[in-house]
């Protein structure tokens, strides 16, 4: 089980990416969040089987279609215990 924060930039709000990563995070059983950061990045909070997570980091790189994604942060966290995966609002 892991546990991982990814920041996303680039042309990557506006442009669907929160629902494309919801499906994704679902189809992988992944459970967390991801939010629209005010600094015009996307946060993905996820946590699951190491490989599912390790799927979403390249999903996250690849990005949605339309968006463009020029950079990917990524940091390893503590266990956090989500339900479900939701989409937040800023």
């Amino acid at each position: 089980m892991k546990t991982v924060r990814i920041k996303i930039n680039g042309l990557v709000q506006g442009v669907n990416f929160r629902n494309y990563i919801k499906a994704e995070a679902e189809k992988l059983s992944l459970k967390g969040h991801v939010r629209n950061l005010d600094s015009g990045e996307v946060e993905v909070i996820v946590e699951g089987k190491d490989e599912n997570v390790d799927a979403m980091q390249a999903i996250c790189k690849k990005g949605a279609p339309h968006s463009t994604v020029k950079g990917v942060d990524t940091q390893e966290m503590n266990h956090i215990g989500f339900d479900d995966f939701k989409i937040l609002d800023i």
